[in-house]
């Protein structure tokens, strides 16, 4: 199970200290782009993640109402993959070939209170399925254990599609997620709200490999 790190900042400024931070440590990470209105944060512009340049490989997580209009405009050759809300207000088809037509992978990002019944129609389209265990739009929300019901279905559901978990993600609840099949959970305040990220990110890494070996004795 990977660690990624997730880059959360409504100040430009501070996403680019912390960017460059996980620089130092990651070689992918997820950048939270978010409009105020699909989620109460706003972060910063399409425009200005099209103006970094970074060593690392990422994912974009897109917590914003249109996320067609943030397709249609990002330029980064960094970007791996882009993830949008299953909630979101957008034709999920044509979203899906807009962003093969730029020759990136294709998420989807679903919220704690969305049943599986809603989207499990367009799992076989998309890469990735992004389980949120949280409210979105913040760093430290509360962990939200009815999705882990969600995340296991879906893992018998879609053997061969990666599972992804971002929000609510602690040193105590990732073996829960390796039981799970989950293979790569995003971490943000737990590695980002401290002196020392790379130490935090390290912790988790150790957590992981601790747990495997454990599992693997069983």
């Amino acid at each position: 199970m990977e660690i990624v790190p997730a880059l959360l900042a409504e100040n430009f400024e501070d996403f680019l200290v912390r960017l460059k931070k996980a620089e130092s440590f990651a070689r992918y990470v997820q950048i939270d782009l978010m409009d105020g209105l699909f989620v109460r944060t706003e972060s910063f512009s399409a425009q200005k993640l099209n103006t970094i340049k970074t060593s690392l490989s990422f994912e974009v997580h897109l917590m914003v109402e249109d996320p067609a209009a943030y397709v249609s405009s990002i330029s980064n050759a960094s970007l791996e993959k882009v993830v949008f809300h299953y909630e979101s207000r957008v034709d999920h088809h044509l979203l899906i070939a807009a962003i093969r037509k730029k020759r990136l992978k294709a998420g989807l990002a679903i919220k704690p209170e969305t049943a599986l019944k809603q989207w499990k129609g367009l799992a076989q389209d998309i890469d990735t399925l992004l389980f949120l265990t949280v409210d979105p739009g913040s760093y430290g929300s509360p962990f939200k254990p009815e999705v882990l019901g969600k995340i296991a279905e879906a893992r018998q559901l879609f053997p061969d599609k990666v599972i992804g978990v971002d929000g609510g993600v602690s040193l105590d609840n990732l073996k829960t997620f390796g039981k799970l099949g989950v293979d790569y959970v995003c971490v943000g305040s737990r590695i980002f709200l401290s002196e020392d990220p790379e130490k935090n990110y390290r912790l988790f890494l150790d957590r992981v490999e601790h747990d495997s070996r454990e599992g693997a004795g069983d």
